[in-house]
């Protein structure tokens, strides 16, 4: 059952990838806020669709920490897919460090670009870095703000991946803080297989961190402490 359900879900998943993506590209030319809900669409019905067809259901805690005045860096877990869609909705607008590879996707990508990311060039570190720092201080200074999975790629329950220190950068350079989200997304939406299973992600969000009077060893730090001693109380 587990397996015909999620396959079902990747049905509505591929279909949506594919319809937003194609009719994205003739909004490119509309100015960014309306393209971008347009695709956040498509972000809804995932959420909407792993929730119904494979219960998959999540909570919030710590919505009073976001702060409101103030485009920041938000410096999340990565444990799978769902965090992606799911952040880049809620804390809209926003825009995502991502590996430059996923915007060459077929209509995924196209979509993906809809949305001002800051797409990154793996091959090049200190040109990926140096682009990073730039490119987010523009989208901070444009008013979004910037979402940054710091392990850099998706790390299976139970494990920690190493914090690179790009986000806490990005918020030293922008004069704003660090907003850590923690969650436990992988347990129900696997990275390695195709399976969804039952049950509620916990999503936590801390209170911000002040970048002032720190470095960018010491804000990754703090931020890595907070996220994982979290993820550890949620258990697997």
């Amino acid at each position: 059952m587990l397996l015909l359900r999620s396959l079902i879900f990747y049905t509505v998943f591929l279909s949506g990838a594919v319809f937003f993506g194609v009719i994205g590209i003739f909004l490119i030319p509309l100015p960014y806020r309306f393209r971008s809900q347009f695709f956040l669409t498509f972000n809804r019905l995932v959420l909407l669709a792993v929730r119904f067809i494979c219960g998959v259901k999540y909570e919030i805690h710590g919505e009073v920490n976001i702060p409101q005045d103030q485009a920041f860096v938000v410096l999340a877990k990565h444990q799978s897919t769902w965090e992606t869609v799911f952040l880049q909705l809620y804390f809209h607008p926003i825009s995502t460090i991502l590996k430059r590879e996923l915007l060459r996707i077929p209509c995924f990508g196209w979509g993906l670009a809809l949305l001002r990311p800051i797409p990154i060039d793996r091959s090049n570190p200190r040109k990926a870095l140096k682009q990073v720092k730039e490119l987010g201080l523009k989208r901070l200074e444009s008013g979004n703000s910037v979402l940054v999975f710091p392990e850099g790629t998706r790390t299976p329950v139970g494990e920690v991946g190493s914090y690179a220190r790009s986000g806490a950068d990005i918020a030293l350079n922008g004069n704003t803080c660090v907003l850590p989200v923690a969650h436990n997304a992988g347990v129900y939406w696997p990275m390695d297989t195709i399976l969804k299973r039952p049950g509620t992600i916990q999503v936590r969000i801390g209170s911000p961190i002040n970048a002032e009077g720190k470095n960018s060893k010491q804000l990754t730090q703090e931020a890595k402490e907070w996220i994982e001693s979290e993820v550890a109380k949620m258990g697997a």
